[in-house]
């Protein structure tokens, strides 16, 4: 057997312990990715203190402006989360719809809101809120809570400073701004399939009541969700300058760059552009306007960036494992190997992306580690490749599509769509799981449909 030939037979064995590691052995993601690279990299011949050194310095390497950035990203979620900026957004749409067209806003709202605001908790605050809408109309609750989860996924997992495209793009090295873009170019079409249009045909077939509780942790009855008086939340306005104002400054600092002069001006466009600039202003604006503004003091500041921390921090490490763990594989030479594997099947990048984060994702439940383990094995294949910077966002995107699609019993999301819905099983998978994957399907097909004309 030849070198070459064992790497990439390692690879995936490697894939396999890592499975294992996570599914059967229920071992934290950062440790099995961890434990995972050590192996890898035994197997493929680096020596016990070579691994060692090229594990520290690829943490380093990988963690550099992303740690920072989720850091960030997370502080700002945290504020705009306990200022009710997700409520005022469901709030204020539902007020400016009609019934025929709410569906559409909802979209529009989870897309919103997903750029800052956890996935889970984005749900748990405005799932509920659909309850009465759904009580007035007689519709279905699916009718309306579709569109708002098909907006809340396609964000979630296409667009920065979400956690999963965030780790992809650090991973592969992405220019973010340019992931803005394919993330809003590929995530609308989703949104409008899997939502508005999908919550119709699977509102009409299957009649969800709204629950009048959700079962808390020790299985008693508890309200849906603790919503703040309408007069206690910000304005509408305060919240969309909040959302938008990291990804608009991201693709000025992308702009600069394309300029590439002297300029003081085009200086200035990088500097304030740049991810972690960008955000650092953004959580500042949002410091003052939903914190200070309104009465919260210092020492609340600073306690709600101490919460903030601590769901990032495992989001940071399993996102440096992974970088870990790719890098291994660029030092094994399987780039080379799978690169030129792919140019004699004619398979391009964005296809190898998509297909092994759908198979991570539907193997192991979690979107994140599909994302990294995608964006993990698509770096040492970019780089072989020569990929432009174009091409590696939008494989970044097509990554995204695989983390995003396929969701069923073993991801937490399913169960916690399958509670605030109050279906059953059989339901779940028919609304939740299909709505799931037509995100990821139909973000795909935009990716494949872009990717002749990204060079």
């Amino acid at each position: 057997m030849s070198f070459e030939v064992w790497v990439a037979l390692a690879a995936v064995l490697a894939v396999g312990v890592l499975l294992v590691l996570i599914i059967a052995l229920k071992v934290q993601e950062f440790l099995a990715l961890l434990l995972t690279t050590i192996l890898f990299g035994l197997a493929v011949g680096n020596t016990p203190t070579e691994l060692m050194d090229l594990i520290v310095g690829e943490m380093g390497d990988s963690l550099g402006q992303l740690a920072i950035v989720i850091a960030l990203g997370a502080i700002f979620g945290m504020i705009l989360q306990r200022a009710g900026a997700a409520q005022r957004i469901a709030l204020t749409l539902v007020e400016r719809y009609s019934d025929r067209t709410i569906a559409w806003g909802l979209g529009l709202a989870g897309f919103l809101v997903a750029t800052s605001v956890y996935i889970d908790v984005a749900i748990v605050i405005l799932v509920p809120m659909l309850y009465g809408v759904a009580q007035r109309t007689g519709k279905s609750l699916l009718h309306y809570g579709i569109p708002l989860c098909a907006g809340l996924s396609a964000a979630y997992t296409f667009m920065p400073p979400a956690p999963g495209p965030l780790a992809a793009s650090g991973i592969m090295g992405a220019d973010i701004g340019l992931v803005v873009l394919f993330g809003v170019i590929c995530g609308i079409p989703a949104v409008a399939v899997a939502g508005p249009l999908f919550g119709r045909f699977i509102g009409r077939r299957i009649h969800v009541v709204p629950p009048a509780s959700v079962a808390g942790p020790d299985g008693t009855s508890t309200s849906p969700v603790n919503e703040k008086p309408a007069e206690e939340l910000p304005s509408f306005g305060s919240v969309v300058v909040a959302l938008l104002m990291p990804l608009m400054l991201i693709l000025v600092g992308t702009a600069g760059r394309v300029l590439d002069n002297e300029s003081t001006v085009v200086a200035l466009l990088t500097f304030v552009g740049h991810p972690v600039m960008a955000l650092l202003i953004t959580v500042l604006y949002s410091m003052w306007v939903f914190g200070i503004r309104r009465g919260v003091s210092r020492a609340g500041l600073q306690e709600l960036a101490g919460n903030a921390l601590g769901p990032a921090g495992n989001i940071i490490l399993v996102t440096g494992a992974g970088g870990v763990f790719g890098g291994v594989l660029v030092s094994s030479g399987l780039g080379d190997t799978l690169s030129n594997a792919m140019r004699d099947a004619s398979i391009p990048l964005v296809v190898f992306g998509f297909v092994v984060a759908a198979t991570m994702r539907i193997s192991q439940g979690s979107g994140l580690v599909a994302m990294v383990t995608g964006a993990t094995f698509s770096a040492p294949l970019a780089e072989s490749l020569g990929a432009s910077p174009a091409t590696v966002a939008l494989t970044c995107i097509a990554i995204a599509c695989g983390g995003a699609g396929f969701s069923h019993v073993n991801d937490s999301g399913f169960w916690m769509a399958n509670r605030y819905f109050g279906m059953s099983v059989a339901d779940t998978l028919k609304s939740w799981t299909i709505m799931k994957s037509l995100v990821g399907i139909v973000g795909f097909t935009v990716v494949l449909a872009l990717s002749p004309f990204v060079g």
